[in-house]
């Protein structure tokens, strides 16, 4: 993948011009760049969400047979800026009763598990933010913070029907992130390497992707991990935290402005940032489509990473769209049956199928 452009030539660039042409010290040049990538974590963060929003919407409408948001800007492109703005200017009140403590606390650790999982993303080759050689470890511990602010949230609020719906929330998301991880562990053990970047680099090449260089047990543990991500990202139709025909808003029903907005933009990252670990695990990142055809390779190759990543991510956030609007909510009963008897098991045998492959070297080179 000679053609595909590195960015961290562009950091490396920048980094240089911070020490010798401006003269500044390493520890300046690095504090300005570290507020420099966290404002563009953020900005790419707020951006991705009222796109997602929008998508859901205009999904929603299409699968119900509406037209969807339509009288706010051309086609209803401004709704979700008006949204956001009557969001931002709602009066915060507190619940009498509540511990504020907790209350107050929760939809910061949900935002915070959120964003954190969020700059694991690698957008293009050299552009992931945080990339550690144990990166799938703390990817996965990151984004559990987010269980504990729901639970928080729900205990904190002193209202019994967001008691229910954090019990449900916890019991949920803690039960599937066991077949999240197996499904991990299992990419992990085909790569042979837990760094993201490293991961994506196993794929480059003709027929690189996991799903095909894996077989049956990669196609299993992509298809598990989209169902438990789905889970656990309270999308439905796993949504019984948030059934609104039994607990009003779930955990969220005693917040307002933008401690409900946290929780609001959490639900849809999670989304984006399930789609995004499974297009980078699975179908390879911002790496493109190689089919060992020479002159098709390489035009492939002139496309950049970043649209291959978000082409993606988007076709598996469509997907879990559609899933959502197309099945009806199951029961917490039934949530935690599929999860311990089926998809679990699944999990782990597949994940001793795909050592078995690996040490005799059935995979595809």
């Amino acid at each position: 993948m000679e053609h595909i452009f590195d960015f961290s030539q562009v950091t490396t660039w920048f980094h240089e011009l911070l020490l010798q042409t401006l003269g500044l010290s390493e520890f300046f040049a690095i504090l300005i760049e570290c507020v420099l990538v966290g404002s563009a974590i953020l900005g790419a963060y707020s951006v991705i969400a009222m796109i997602l929003i929008f998508m859901e919407r205009k999904v929603c409408a299409y699968f119900q047979c509406r037209i969807g948001p339509v009288r706010v800007g051309p086609w209803g492109l401004m709704q979700v800026l008006a949204d956001v703005l009557k969001m931002l200017i709602k009066e915060i009140f507190f619940v009498d009763k509540a511990d504020k403590l907790l209350y107050i606390v929760a939809p910061f650790l949900v935002i915070i598990g959120s964003v954190g999982a969020f700059a694991f993303l690698p957008w293009n080759r050299g552009a992931q933010i945080l990339d550690f050689n144990v990166g799938v470890f703390l990817l996965t511990a990151i984004s559990s913070i987010g269980v504990v602010g729901i639970f928080l949230a729900g205990w904190g609020s002193n209202n019994k029907y967001s008691v229910v719906s954090a019990m449900r929330a916890a019991v949920q998301m803690i039960s599937y992130e066991m077949s999240l991880c197996l499904c991990l562990i299992t990419a992990v053990i085909l790569t042979g390497t837990m760094q993201v970047s490293g991961i994506v680099e196993a794929q480059a090449g003709p027929w690189g992707w996991l799903i095909v260089q894996g077989h049956v047990p990669a196609i299993i543990a992509f298809l598990v991990f989209l169902v438990a991500g789905n889970a656990e990202a309270n999308r439905g139709p796993f949504d019984m935290a948030e059934a609104e025909s039994e607990l009003t808003a779930g955990h969220h029903t005693e917040y307002s402005g933008m401690g409900f907005g946290f929780f609001y933009l959490a639900e849809f990252l999670n989304l984006f940032i399930i789609a995004g670990i499974a297009a980078t695990v699975f179908l390879g990142g911002w790496a493109p489509i190689q089919i060992g055809v020479e002159a098709f390779d390489e035009v492939m190759q002139y496309i950049p990473g970043i649209v291959w990543f978000m082409g993606k991510a988007f076709l598996l956030v469509w997907l879990l769209m559609w899933i959502k609007w197309t099945f009806p909510r199951l029961r917490i009963d039934q949530i935690l049956k599929l999860e311990w008897k089926y998809l679990m098991p699944l999990a782990l045998i597949n994940l001793v199928l795909m050592t078995v492959i690996v040490a005799f070297g059935l995979y595809i080179k």
